[in-house]
């Protein structure tokens, strides 16, 4: 009975130390590696690394230093097959899934981004971060319908944040949805009143429905951003000149001109609004762009193209009266990415 028992119990023993044994030499491997990283020494970590997932492909630890070190390497493909094995071993590791999805990204591998974000999100709805990288690729795409479902599913998990509600404003811009885009900007900037591209966003909506004042507002606040303060300045010219104050209006165009010469000038030149008050104007003989402007530049890509948009549909609407735009303000939803098509129509036989 005695020898029967230890048949049973010596060899369960056996298999316990092995795997403790082996624990304890894959930790102490690893610790080595994170020595060798922390002294400089790349190559011996590495290959410290290489052989704990060749005799335990089921380390997680392996794997994920070692796609951390393929990442520093620049070895992005490398890194996300290590990075993936690591998620294999631990489905819960969500920031190991949103560094996967950033090196895919680089790689232009933007689907497979997108479809790494989607399960991230899928495992861990309030991850706000993957959501706006989420966010970005779809706005990339110009996908900005689903872009408007991963926001508004994210914010029923983080109201208050600042990110979600703005970069949802510039969904609803692109969508041409303005009055659910004043929404968003408005609460960006309670939550954040030091983004001025928000206001500046406020601003050019309140310019579509033939709000002046509103509109005037909002760009004297953002006259006191270094960025945006030559474009705020030009639209303030603009804002004078329809309301027939021309020396307003000049005096705000030449301070847009001593902001930034080249691209105000241009502007200016390509907008038949300043064709009354341009000869006038402090024009400078030198339009040649320093430093200096280029270094102002902070806003992002999307916040560009949403900027730039809400440019062209303010010129759009220029010659469409108050009571053609209040209709399509009040029944907005209803309208939907037809709105922008009709202001062009029109546009166009004129």
């Amino acid at each position: 009975m005695i020898i029967y028992l230890l048949s049973i119990i010596i060899p369960i023993v056996v298999i316990v130390l092995e795997k403790i044994d082996n624990n304890i030499g894959e930790m102490v491997d690893s610790i080595i590696a994170r020595i060798y990283l922390v002294l400089g020494n790349t190559k011996a970590a590495k290959n410290k690394l290489i052989k704990i997932v060749e005799k335990n492909p089921n380390s997680y630890t392996g794997h994920k230093i070692l796609g951390y070190i393929y990442e520093k390497e620049g070895g992005q493909r490398k890194a996300v097959d290590e990075y993936a094995q690591a998620i294999r071993i631990n489905p819960k590791d969500y920031e190991t899934y949103y560094k996967v999805a950033n090196l895919l990204t680089d790689l232009d591998k933007k689907d497979e981004a997108i479809n790494t974000l989607t399960t991230l999100l899928n495992k861990n709805p309030e991850y706000t971060e993957a959501t706006i990288a989420l966010g970005d690729l779809l706005i990339e795409k110009e996908d900005y319908k689903e872009a408007v479902n991963i926001y508004t599913e994210a914010l029923k998990y983080n109201p208050t944040s600042f990110d979600l509600n703005y970069n949802l404003g510039i969904v609803y811009t692109m969508l041409n949805d303005f009055p659910n885009a004043k929404v968003c900007y408005e609460k960006a900037a309670e939550l954040n009143s030091l983004v001025y591209n928000t206001k500046y966003s406020l601003a050019e909506i309140a310019l579509i429905y033939k709000e002046l004042d509103e509109a005037e507002q909002y760009f004297l606040q953002i006259t006191e951003d270094e960025e945006l303060c030559a474009d705020a300045y030009l639209e303030l010219a603009k804002i004078y000149i329809i309301k027939n104050d021309k020396d307003r209006a000049i005096q705000y165009a030449n301070v847009a001109i001593q902001e930034n010469p080249k691209k105000i000038v241009e502007k200016i030149k390509n907008d038949v609004t300043f064709a009354i008050i341009i000869a006038k104007l402090s024009i400078p003989f030198n339009l040649e762009v320093d430093e200096d402007e280029n270094k102002k530049q902070k806003l992002t890509r999307k916040e560009i193209k949403a900027k730039e948009h809400l440019e062209e549909m303010v010129e759009i609407t220029k010659k469409i009266g108050y009571g053609d735009v209040m209709p399509q303000k009040k029944e907005f939803k209803s309208y939907g990415d037809d709105f922008g098509k009709d202001f062009r129509n029109q546009k166009e036989r004129e």
